[in-house]
């Protein structure tokens, strides 16, 4: 797993030895940044179910502002952290350790507006939607900005969650991408 574009290009990431985190392949993080490129520069970025960090550092690699890492795995946190230095990342990161659900609380509380938010929680997480409704009621997306979700292809996500609204969603073999932006007024 390596960043695949802007001033950390070509670092090879820390990954587990293990499966407990299921880091976004190469060729599906480059597509989703490829759609999401417009977004970037400059954007504060949510990175929740942060794993190694990946699409964060990827963000923060292409110009993103800061990004707030929140993932409850020690062993994940401890990834993030080496990855963050060994890509020079790190003045540029906050990273939480908490689940996503008393970090989406945290950032609230903080009065964090994100442009972009990624959601990559482990694929037997069931709970998906509950967080995409918590995401709505937090208001932490900025209004343009993008949730970004990624899923097991055979797990359906309703077109509309609280107040935000499918734009796009694309498939990558076992993988989908889901991108939800927040419904216009009236």
């Amino acid at each position: 797993m390596r960043i695949i574009a802007g001033s950390a290009k070509g670092h090879k990431l820390v990954t587990p030895k293990n499966y407990d985190v299921r880091p976004t392949l190469d060729r599906v993080k480059e597509s989703l940044f490829s759609m999401i490129q417009n977004y970037i520069t400059d954007s504060v970025v949510i990175d929740l179910f942060a794993g190694t960090g990946n699409l964060g550092i990827e963000a923060l690699s292409r110009g993103a502002k800061t990004v707030y890492f929140v993932d409850n795995n020690r062993k994940s946190i401890e990834m993030i952290e080496q990855n963050l230095s060994k890509t020079k990342l790190e003045e540029n990161a906050v990273v939480l350790m908490t689940d996503a659900v008393a970090g989406i609380d945290e950032l609230k509380f903080q009065n964090i507006e994100a442009e972009i938010i990624f959601a990559d929680p482990p694929y037997a997480n069931e709970n998906i939607v509950s967080v995409i409704h918590k995401i709505s009621d937090a208001t932490l997306l900025s209004i343009n900005g993008l949730l970004v979700v990624e899923h097991d292809k055979n797990y359906s996500i309703p077109a509309v969650v609280g107040n935000l609204l499918q734009w796009k969603k694309n498939n990558y073999g076992n993988t989908s991408i889901t991108i939800f932006r927040l419904k216009e007024e009236g």
